[in-house]
Order: structure tokens, then sequence, then C-alpha cells
């Protein structure tokens, strides 16, 4: 009986064991390890067939009045617990081409990222603060007065380009253009690479009487698609309609029905020039390619009017983009900004884009991606008061975003940006004291950034630092639709789509594995071997 448990026993665990499901060999497909399983199938029906003559054999004997011997008795056994063995086999097998099925078809399915980034952050020695500081000074710090009048010479052209683009527009049919909004890193004393780019955002409305309305992916009666998190769309309609308007304007009453709120001749009409006030095709909501056109032609226009007082050439740098431009001087010198076209969102600070310089995604032409720049600017002062003297928040935030620059040259592009980087330095300036921040401390605070970083790739989530957080400042004054609405993550696209997600954390451990070296290759050394160092200037830009 011992015995013949054992072999119950060893015939189960070989079932098991050359399972291809629970344990696969390496190096194998799956239609090789089917024609594996057959193949014992096939052995495992051929000994069913020998037992089962043997059983006949075994009952005749019983009928004759013969008596089978103990070793027919224990191969009776045997016999019974290997048909058992083989059910349980089978049953196995079919559960695992359901499963393989299932998975095949279900576009769905998808296996677990296999990409630990571990905790490379902690474990790259990033030089001490002289070298930094070092560093910071040799490569990353600008001089305030060359921002001032950069800012200066741009703030001052954009105005007198505005002003020939209202003056070359037909103000009863063009959108109406309102003065620029200065954003981005160099309003907010973080800019790294040169040349130095200024990032303006010119406010435009619809001419009378027509007036926007607006539909928000935060608002649950809008059919936002879910994809687009951040965007809404533009309606353009009559000032006198913000709601459905009355139906005789909409619908033929017939000779014997009567609108009781207007007469035959006062009956509203509906508009047939929605193309004209730069709307897509058939629909009443604004197209951002339509404006974009719209945008590069007066553009062009304005400067032909213009161009003869100013003794330099103005060059668009992307056709896609009409409001990137380059200022070229007979001496050489460029000048580069953006000007970029956005619609106001009633009466805040947050706007509507037409185009990001840092997201070439454009799923759909009526969807606009919303901007917060200027709240985020406003935020800044804000933490700043906040913060010790010299402080090394800025520093950290350049180094950071050198870093990031230099490894992109190296490895391309990838789904990491600076806005991504200054969105980390913000949630850290919002949770951690303000003594943490003095400038002794800028190794371990970039230590930290780098640490946030990695986490929010890890887990595919960096939310916005605005949008439905409660630690936001109240006198910021954000609108409290956005305060009030879920936060928004700005790392969703790595989750659906694996290979920019694998893409990017490559090319954020390779920065991290090139900080060190990178920083010491970029640190000047004097004939004594010390390197030269100079706090007094800090974060002062």
């Amino acid at each position: 009986m011992q015995g013949t448990v054992v072999r119950v026993c060893v015939v189960v665990a070989a079932a098991i064991l050359n399972h291809p499901l629970l344990f696969p060999r390496e190096n194998t497909t799956i239609p090789e390890r089917d024609d594996q399983v057959i193949a014992r199938m096939r052995e495992h029906e051929e000994k069913l067939l020998a037992e089962k003559a043997r059983l006949e054999r075994e009952a005749s004997q019983v009928e004759q009045g013969v008596q089978p011997s103990p070793d027919v008795e224990e191969s009776s056994s045997w016999d019974l617990w290997s048909a058992l063995s083989m059910i349980v086999f089978l049953m196995i097998e079919i559960w695992r081409q359901d499963y393989h099925d299932t998975t095949a078809q279900d576009p769905t399915y998808e296996e677990e990222d296999s990409l630990p980034l571990g905790n490379v952050s902690l474990k790259i020695p990033l030089p001490d603060k002289a070298v930094l500081s070092c560093f910071y000074e040799r490569c990353i710090r600008i001089s305030a007065n060359e921002t001032w009048r950069v800012q200066d010479f741009v703030e001052g052209f954009a105005d007198d380009l505005l002003e020939a683009l209202r003056s070359v527009c037909n103000r009863d049919a063009d959108m109406e253009v309102e003065d620029c909004i200065g954003v981005g890193s160099m309003y907010e004393n973080w800019r790294v690479s040169k040349p130095l780019i200024c990032d303006l955002i010119v406010p435009f409305a619809a001419p009378d009487p027509y007036c926007f309305t607006f539909q928000l992916w935060c608002n649950s009666q809008n059919d936002i698609p879910p994809d687009r998190q951040g965007y809404g769309r533009i309606k353009v309609v009559r000032a006198n309609e913000d709601g459905p308007g009355c139906v005789c304007g909409k619908t033929d009453l017939g000779e014997d029905m009567l609108c009781l709120l207007h007469s035959k001749n006062e009956r509203p009409k509906v508009s047939d020039a929605m193309d004209d006030l730069l709307c897509s095709k058939n629909t009443p909501y604004l197209a951002k390619d339509q404006v974009m056109k719209w945008f590069l032609i007066s553009m062009t226009k304005a400067w032909n009017c213009i161009s003869h007082k100013y003794d330099f050439e103005l060059m668009f740098r992307n056709l896609d983009s009409p409001g990137a431009l380059k200022v070229k001087f007979r001496s050489g010198k460029t000048i580069i900004f953006n000007i970029t076209p956005v619609v106001q969102f009633e009466d805040t600070d947050a706007y509507f884009v037409s185009h990001f310089a840092f997201n070439n995604d454009n799923p759909s032409d009526i969807f606009w991606p919303l901007s917060f720049a200027v709240y985020e600017k406003n935020l800044m002062k804000v933490l700043v008061k906040r913060l010790p003297e010299s402080s090394c928040h800025i520093c950290c935030l350049q180094i950071i975003s050198f870093l990031h620059k230099k490894q992109t040259s190296l490895t391309g592009e990838s789904a990491l940006t600076n806005y991504h980087l200054k969105t980390a330095l913000l949630h850290l300036l919002l949770s951690k004291p303000s003594s943490d921040w003095r400038a002794e401390y800028l190794e371990k605070r970039l230590r930290d950034v780098l640490r946030f970083l990695e986490k929010c790739l890890q887990e595919k989530k960096l939310y916005h630092v605005l949008i439905g957080n409660k630690q936001v400042p109240k006198h910021i004054n954000f609108p409290p639709v956005f305060q009030a609405a879920e936060p928004l993550n700005l790392f969703r696209p790595l989750v659906l789509q694996r290979d920019l997600y694998a893409k990017t954390v490559e090319h954020f451990q390779e920065m991290l594995k090139n900080a060190p070296v990178l920083i010491q290759e970029y640190t000047p050394l004097f004939p004594n071997g010390s390197h030269h160092i100079d706090f007094n200037h800090g974060a002062q830009i």
C-alpha cells in the first residue's frame, strides 16, 4: 500500500513538474510546448489502452473463479491512480488553453511593467555644496542685467507688433487682440539654456456680437473624453444667446404657428458665418488650426507694416507654431521669443492655449489645453516670500533643468519636460518647511527633487500642483472650479504608452548616472586643485 501511495505521488508530481504553464521552459514558444503536451498525452493514451486490456483479462479471470494475484491487485490500484492523475492533468491543460485564448483575445491585457527604478537617486554620489555652487556659477547663472535687457526688448517689440496687427485686422469680423502677458521660466527666474527665450501669451476675444462659452473636462455635464483631462472646448455664440435660445430661430414653425416672443420680422437668425469666426467645419467650436492660420497671416501683415522702422530681420522659426519668432541683427546676434494666441477662461487668469511648445500632441482640433502659467508664477512669488534669503530652490531647479537638457542631447527627446521638473519643485516647496531651503542645503534638496521625480515615475503619477490640491494658498485666487476638480495626473500618457514610459525611465536613469560626471566635467579647477566658490550669488537671478 505504501508503495502505491508513493507511486501516486510521483505521478502527480511528474504531471505538475512537466506542465508548461507552471514551469515554462526558457527560450521556447507556445506551439513547441503544445507539441510536447500532445506527445505526452498520446503516451498516456497508449498506457491507458494497455491497462484497459489488462483489466478486461482480470475481469474474465474473476468470472472464471480465478483469484487475481497480489501484483495484479496492486497494478489495478496503480491504474486507478494513474487515471485520476491523467484527469487532473487534462483539467489543468484545458484551463491553460482557456487562459491563453482569453489573454490573447483581450486587447487590454498587458503584462506588468518590468522597469523597476529602485532607489537610483539615493545611490548617486552627488558632489558637495562647494562643487555644486561652483558648477552653478560657471555653467548656469545668468546675470540679471542680461535677463532684463532681453525681456525689455521683446516686450517692447511685441507691443509694437500687436498694435500693427490690430490696425490690419477688420474690427467688425476679426478677433480682438489684447495685450501680451509674460509667462514661463524667463519670468519665473529659472531659465537655463541660451539663447534666452521669452514666452508671451496674447489673449484674443470674439468680435461683437459674438462671445465665447466654455466646456471643461471637470464638468460632468460635458462630453469631454476621459483622455482629454485638462482640456476644454470653446463655443462661439451670440452674446445674447448664452443659453439654447428661442426655438423659433432654429426650426421652421410653419405659417400657422407664431412665436409670442418675436414677431415674424424679429425672429433671431442662426449664424452662417462660423467658418469666418475660426470654427471647426460644421461646428460652433473654435478650431486651433484655424486660429493658428489666422494668427500667422495677421502677424505677417503686421510685420510688413512696421518692418521699415527696424534695422533687423524677423523670421518664423516654426510654421506649425506661427508665434515662434527670431530676431536677427546685422551683427549676427539673435533674440528668440514665442507669442502664443490664447483664450481667457471667463474672468480668471486661466487660458486655453492653442499650442504648447513642449507638447506636440494634437488629438483633436476643437479640444484646447488649459494653461495655469499665471497662477503658477504667482504661486512661486508667494512661496519665495516665505523662504530664507538666498534660498537654494531656484539653483536646484536650474541644475536639474541643465542636466535634463544635456541628457536630451545625448539620448533624444522623452516624455519628461522642464514643466514636470518645475511641478516637482513646487510640490516640495509646498510640503517642506521654509528653513529646509537655506543655501547650504542645496545638495540635499537637489537629491530630494530627484527622488520625488523617481517616485513619480515609478508610480506613473505626477499631479498638477494646482488642480485639486488643497495645499494651494487661497490668496493666489485660484478658480474654485479647478481647485475642486479631481487631481490631474501629468504622467497619464506614460500609463497609456508603454514604449514612451520605457524611454522616459531610461532617460531619467541615464541622467542620474551621468550627473556626477557631468557636474565635475563642467566645474573649473584652479592650478592648486581647488574649486572656485562664490556663495554670495547663490540663486540671485
